[in-house]
């Protein structure tokens, strides 16, 4: 039992994604303001696996948005890459946790496969401050906090800092753990990352709605395409 109980200990975990938000004047984005708490937690090491619910599903996706754009419910935690003719690719998403949400439309500005990680110097020095020491560096690889691959978030030309991009902590999708980045599965993030080039229109909708208006109703598993692919 002892043996077992070790195996269950709660350990430190750095969070991957963790980002500055940016303040909201420089981007078209609204983000309330940052939490002061940390971006480490703790984590029971458990079997956990992700849901079912957020696992990859073909659907049925109602829109106007054109295909090839990208959708995020930060709500729900869903992102959804549309296909046209009502049909999308719906992903598992783990997004920002209280007071790191925020909304809008950008492009993806550029991508990377198993991407180098460099801190913002606001984090480094947050977790500073909170006696935590964060490498300024991390190459990219099967430990870094990013993932397999990363698609990087422009607005207007401009870095948001923000990230759709792998993880190293699976059982994170589906949650609010995040300071703003939008995480996926690995094997997930290497699927979209193959359909989605660079300069795809990405919305996000979360708090402060500053999406503007963008309609879209899932209605569940496509199952024709589910059994006979297409």
């Amino acid at each position: 039992m002892a043996r077992y109980s070790k195996l269950l200990a709660a350990v430190t975990i750095t969070m991957a994604g963790i980002i500055a938000v940016p303040p909201a004047q420089a981007f078209n984005l609204t983000a309330p303001a940052v939490a002061q708490r940390s971006d480490v937690v703790e984590i029971a090491v458990q079997n956990k696996q992700v849901s079912a619910a957020y696992r990859r599903k073909k659907v049925r996706l109602v829109t106007d948005e054109k295909a090839g754009t990208i959708i995020i419910d930060t709500n729900n935690k869903y992102l959804y890459y549309v296909e046209g003719n009502n049909r999308a690719t719906r992903y598992g998403v783990g997004v920002g946790r209280d007071g790191f949400g925020w909304s809008g439309i950008v492009k993806i500005g550029r991508k990377a496969e198993w991407p180098d990680w460099v801190p913002p110097k606001e984090m480094i020095a947050r977790e500073a401050r909170k006696g935590r020491k964060i490498p300024a560096f991390q190459e990219g690889g099967v430990d870094n906090p990013l993932g397999a691959r990363a698609m990087y978030l422009y607005q207007g030309g401009r870095d948001t800092i923000f990230r759709i991009h792998g993880t190293n902590q699976p059982w994170t999708i589906g949650q609010n753990m995040s300071s703003g980045c939008i995480r996926m599965m690995n094997k997930d993030v290497e699927h979209l990352y193959d359909r989605a080039g660079v300069g795809t229109k990405v919305i996000v909708v979360g708090p402060g709605n500053r999406q503007g208006k963008v309609a879209f109703e899932d209605r569940g598993i496509d199952v024709l395409r589910t059994m006979f692919g297409g």
